[in-house]
């Protein structure tokens, strides 16, 4: 287990040499809380950034889920009950335990699982396929309008259907900087960066990248 500064984000290392991120860690804890009936009302909250194989683990084991903002995952659990959340950082909140992230928890909670299932963390954590990812920073003269443009919105959702249920797309402005995220996972890294592209590409001819 590594944990960051101040410990309250937690990321493992199973047998194989392979990391277990927070996606990977709330399906592991997720889906042995539903067995042990304690995960209440059903449901993990995620934030909008983790990852599409997540949510179609989750499916598969009939787990339901909730998409926050990056940062509101608390607020949604306080607001509904909801008593496991978290982040691909390894940021995990049990809010029956903590009302934020404790790494040193979060491990504790990963160790239960494999002393009480007699498994490996390789193998919990192989029941979730992470599909590929690309994610590019698109400088532009003003997010809003670069992200509500009519033509950009269109060429997003020619994607979303293009994609399926086999991936998705997604646009997200950056709190920080004069940059949108536009990032998409599917099943290879061609088809991720095909889509990407596609976006952008509409986004440099109505002029708004700089």
């Amino acid at each position: 287990f590594a944990y960051d500064g101040d410990a309250d984000r937690c990321l493992a290392v199973d047998e194989n040499g392979e990391v277990v991120d927070g996606d990977k860690i709330m399906y592991i804890c997720g889906k042995y809380m539903k067995e042990q009936g304690t995960l209440v009302n059903n449901t993990v909250v995620t934030t909008i950034m983790s990852n599409f194989g997540l949510y179609k683990a989750f499916e598969r084991e009939g787990i339901n889920f909730e998409k926050t903002a990056v940062g509101d995952k608390y607020e949604n659990m306080a607001q509904n009950g909801h008593c496991l959340g978290g982040e691909q950082s390894g940021h995990i909140i049990f809010s029956k335990n903590a009302t934020t992230g404790d790494g040193i928890l979060t491990s504790l909670k990963v160790m239960e699982v494999i002393l009480e299932k007699k498994q490996t963390l390789g193998k919990l954590a192989s029941e979730i396929q992470i599909y590929p990812q690309v994610l590019k920073n698109v400088k532009v003269k003003s997010k809003a309008e670069a992200q509500d443009d009519a033509d950009v919105q269109a060429e997003v959702q020619k994607a979303a259907e293009a994609l399926g249920d086999t991936g998705r797309i997604l646009l997200r402005q950056s709190g920080t900087e004069p940059v949108i995220r536009v990032m998409v996972e599917a099943p290879t890294d061609e088809i991720c960066e095909k889509y990407v592209d596609q976006v952008i590409d509409v986004m440099k001819a109505k002029g708004h990248i700089i």
